[in-house]
């Protein structure tokens, strides 16, 4: 698996949704993209979930947006007249990562949108297997367009990077957030353990190793100064597949959540 590199040309708005100042801008291969800035909120390791979480959907078959390497000079941005955006474009300078600007998508409403029991179940299994706090009825980070479920936003996942020394214990939490997971009503229990199953079937040991390959050194910029970025690599790698080996504890717990809403 590989993404592409555009280099960003015209920044046309930001994106006020959330707290990481997201921005739509245009890159040179003549599409738009929503940009994620290093030098926002979680910096480097926001844009590692992103991807990460991108790539797995992609894997498992989901609907996401396109996503790429956007590359920001040192000259963009700085006729901003905002000064937070200067900032946060100048802290940006180097790689980020972008996702294909969806153009008339709307957000998921669960009220008037039912997604099948497949597809709601693979996203609830895949959000549990990367630890997604973010996909609830406040903040669905899905939109629909042409009448299909698209994913995006995944800064949320994988929070255990934050606190890397406890990465084992981590590995094989409960989850007890997908209780709140938008989804959870539309999945069944046999389609849960479907998603489970598929879900180890496709992402095998090598699959993973390509995945987390995809990390570029400078966003492990945040790494210990005895630590490579292929060390950094590695831990996602060995907590991914440890995660995977141990499905049916967060399996489980989704299963017993979903007992709760019956």
């Amino acid at each position: 698996m590989n993404l592409r590199t555009v280099n960003v040309t015209r920044y046309i708005q930001p994106l006020r949704e959330g707290g990481s100042l997201p921005a739509l801008a245009e890159a040179d291969d003549g599409f738009k993209y929503v940009v994620k800035f290093r030098g926002s909120g979680h910096g480097s390791k926001a844009l590692i979930s992103e991807l990460l979480g991108g790539v797995v959907a992609r894997k498992l078959k989901l609907k996401i947006p396109e996503l790429v390497f956007i590359q920001l000079d040192e000259a963009f941005g700085l006729r901003q007249a905002d000064e937070e955006i200067q900032d946060l474009l100048r802290a940006s300078r180097g790689l980020n990562l972008g996702l294909h600007f969806l153009s008339g998508a709307l957000p998921f409403d669960p009220v008037t949108t039912q997604p099948d029991a497949q597809i709601s179940s693979r996203i609830v299994w895949m959000d549990s297997f990367l630890t997604n706090v973010d996909r609830t009825v406040k903040n669905t980070n899905m939109l629909m367009w042409h009448k299909e479920l698209w994913l995006i936003d995944h800064g949320s996942t994988l929070y255990f990077h934050h606190n890397r020394n406890n990465w084992e214990n981590a590995s094989v939490n409960l989850f007890q957030y997908v209780k709140e997971h938008v989804l959870l009503p539309f999945t069944t229990e046999n389609e849960l353990i479907a998603a489970d199953e598929y879900g180890k079937q496709i992402l095998t040991d090598n699959v993973l190793h390509e995945l987390t390959n995809l990390i570029p050194d400078e966003w492990t910029d945040w790494r210990e100064d005895n630590e490579t970025a292929d060390d950094i690599r590695e831990v996602y790698f060995q907590f991914l597949s440890n995660r995977l080996k141990h499905s049916d504890i967060f399996l489980n717990e989704a299963l017993n959540a979903r007992k709760v809403l019956i």
